[in-house]
């Protein structure tokens, strides 16, 4: 494998798939890459095309790949591959002889040239041939699979827990595109004010229609704007906001965040307080770090307390009924942010669920007696699987009989008509994550 620096948008790309196969985050890794490479505008959005479209298209850029190779491929070579077969396939404004080129010369820089002979041959072939027709697939669950690039598992999932019409509509849903959403910080400024900064500065959005501070951003770059640098603006997925808006925080009370990192629903909690006080908990010291960091460039430092410690060991830090409000937002398989992170549904398995499950109700089972009577813990993932959600809570109240579920609210009344108490945002509802949050009240 070549050492060279990568210098043009197909390289970085190539370097990015390599090292995300290798077990780097696809976000840290292309930014970086991005950084040194420092390429125009074009090639980053190029290069940004090609990983996130590899990643989300992985199983049916092998389906397709299949049947022109017949040995075991280096890894290097196999992504080479599926890159090529994504722009031929999916980039309409990218010629063919462009890809092929750049491709072969890749290749070259690479390998070695009978390495760069065989990649020839298989491009030419496939240009020649054409690509395998997925409709053809006889098998539901198959052609599910190898037409959105999900597991078979997965797919089967989607399918036995909301049935065929609905898992078709998430399966499509989690391969588009991920929206940026900002959250106004009420601690230091209103939405009135920040969409008026925004229109001046040329950034077009448009208003959430399911989070009351959210703003989705259409067009222009927030992260390098003042308001972020000031405080005055986070980004935080609309879903992910309605956590702590079911919550209905009040000034004075004291909140606990027991899985609390990197922070942002932790700030979102303390933005609501004026002489109460969230108690934010991450098993890391660094996460912790990244909690007052957050805190303090949101200027809600003063309201939040941080603590080293593994959400299950809360005895060792709170009496019982210390908090008037808990927040569980438990770890999990992750599987409603697809669409934000397309490489982990090719590394989750069904166990991690069954795993996840019992971590979820050892957290759940450990801070019950922190929350006063009549008090709420909040529980809440960012998957759509039964199991690490009303499997989870239901599991919780038939061994805590002084908890009882109730409704959970939302600012903007979001699925009101929702049959259960519990509240599922499917990716494929308001084109946001995926979440699940429930409301478990002590009733004695």
């Amino acid at each position: 494998m070549t050492k060279q620096k990568p210098t043009t948008a197909r390289s970085v790309a190539l370097t990015a798939l390599e090292r995300i196969r290798q077990g780097a985050y696809s976000n840290i890794e292309l930014d970086q890459l991005l950084q040194r490479a420092a390429l125009k505008d074009s090639d980053r959005r190029l290069a940004t095309n090609i990983v996130y479209g590899v990643l989300q298209h992985r199983l049916t850029l092998e389906y397709w790949l299949h049947p022109f190779v017949h040995r075991k491929l280096d890894s290097w070579v196999e992504t080479l591959l599926w890159m090529s077969i994504y722009q031929y396939h999916y980039l309409d404004r990218v010629p063919d002889w462009a890809v092929t080129n750049e491709s072969i010369e890749l290749a070259k820089q690479w390998g070695n040239p009978r390495t760069r002979k065989f990649v020839t041959g298989v491009l030419h072939a496939i240009l020649r041939q054409g690509l395998a027709d997925l409709d053809k697939i006889t098998d539901p669950i198959k052609r599910l699979a190898v037409q959105q690039s999900v597991p078979e598992w997965l797919v089967k999932a989607f399918v036995d827990q909301y049935g065929m019409p609905t898992a078709q509509k998430i399966l499509t849903a989690i391969n588009q595109p991920a929206h940026v959403v900002i959250r106004v910080n009420p601690a230091v400024t209103t939405l009135a004010a920040v969409e008026e900064a925004l229109d001046h500065q040329g950034i077009e959005y448009r208003s959430s229609t399911i989070a009351p501070d959210a703003l989705v951003i259409t067009k222009g770059e927030v992260l390098s704007s003042d308001l972020f640098e000031q405080g005055a603006i986070t980004i935080q997925d609309e879903s992910a906001m309605l956590a702590v808006d079911s919550m209905q925080v009040q000034p004075g009370d004291r909140v606990l965040d027991a899985c609390a990192a990197p922070g942002g629903k932790t700030v979102q909690i303390a933005a609501q307080l004026q002489d109460g006080q969230v108690d934010a908990l991450d098993i890391h010291q660094h996460k912790t770090r990244l909690i007052q960091k957050n805190a303090r460039r949101l200027h809600v430092a003063d309201r939040v307390v941080t603590h080293t410690l593994d959400a299950r060991k809360v005895d060792e830090e709170f009496a019982d009924e210390s908090f008037d409000k808990i927040l569980v937002d438990a770890p999990c398989s992750g599987i409603g942010l697809l669409r934000r992170k397309p490489e982990i549904r090719y590394s989750k398995r069904p166990e991690d669920s069954e795993h996840l499950h019992q971590i979820q109700l050892e957290i759940l089972a450990a801070v019950a007696p922190k929350v006063k009577k009549g008090g709420i813990i909040t529980y809440s993932t960012c998957t759509i699987l039964h199991q690490e959600n009303d499997g989870t809570v239901q599991a919780f109240l038939a061994s805590h009989p002084n908890f009882k579920l109730v409704k959970t609210p939302t600012t903007r009344h979001v699925k009101d008509d929702r049959t259960t108490a519990t509240l599922t945002i499917l990716p494929s509802d308001f084109s946001s994550d995926g979440f699940f949050i429930s409301s478990l009240q002590r009733v004695m």
